[in-house]
């Protein structure tokens, strides 16, 4: 990996401060209005509390947030003609694509960092195990949707693309089960939509798969743990697959 590209990238995002404030600030004040002052927050689960997995869902929008962005800056970029420049340089593409993945993997960890202190000093409260499991899932999950991002950005091909990709997250995440627990016919299309599963399985350590609700009823059985891989995995799959179908396309334009 070209440390001195990584620094410049990391250098440049650094003095980015609208997209710092969407990245940590904001997701931190949704895990305080929706967790940290609701009274339902201190409900027991299995090895934490509500206030928890609000605090786990909060992240994960941040750090999908962030790794989108950069994903599709990266298309966007190499669309630009920065591609030209940097084939001018020692660099290779693996390279190139090292140094995005390293930059997104660090730029992840700062809403989990942010949200995560936040969530211990108001009352989010989980097992260890849940705390470390959860911010790790979170931390390379967030992986699959610089995937999102590039691919989204190849196909919109200008930097308005970013923001479609942004808040097409925002409808993801509402239809995703990742701001208000869902039930019923919306639960069953969540468990298709893309971050269904990248969330529920960062909550899962705190969860143990039961599904959260609003009401004080049963839950219901445990999801089984391969509803949600299947999940991630097939996303991952296809936003890869989109991705690079559209670098084979743009070559074959020019």
């Amino acid at each position: 990996m070209n440390a001195t590209y990584f620094r410049i990238e990391m250098t440049r995002l650094g003095r980015d401060v609208t997209a710092l404030f969407f990245v940590g600030i904001l997701p931190a004040v949704l895990y305080v209005i929706f967790g940290a002052v609701q009274s339902y927050g201190e409900i027991e689960l299995a090895h934490g509390n509500v206030a928890m997995t609000v605090m786990i869902a909060m992240a994960a929008y941040g750090a999908v947030t962030a790794t989108t962005s950069l994903g599709g800056m990266a298309a966007v970029e190499r669309m630009q003609g920065w591609g030209r420049q940097l084939g001018l340089t020692p660099m290779t593409d693996t390279g190139f694509v090292a140094v995005k993945a390293s930059v997104a993997l660090v730029v992840s960890l700062v809403p989990v960092t942010l949200i995560y202190v936040l969530g211990a000093v108001t009352g989010a409260s989980g097992d260890p195990a849940a705390w470390v499991l959860s911010a790790a899932v979170i931390v390379v999950g967030a992986v699959t949707f610089a995937l999102f991002g590039l691919a989204v950005g190849q196909i919109f091909r200008s930097e308005a693309s970013v923001s479609a990709a942004s808040g097409l997250l925002v409808v993801l995440a509402f239809l995703g089960n990742v701001f208000f627990p869902l039930s019923g016919i919306m639960l069953q299309i969540a468990t298709f939509t893309p971050l269904y599963g990248y969330v529920a399985l960062a909550r899962r350590p705190v969860t143990d798969g039961v599904p959260l609700q609003t009401g004080m009823g049963d839950p219901g059985p445990a999801e089984p743990l391969w509803v949600p891989v299947v999940n991630l995995v097939v996303w991952t799959i296809v936003f890869a697959a989109l991705a690079v179908w559209n670098v084979r396309r743009g070559r074959a334009r020019q």
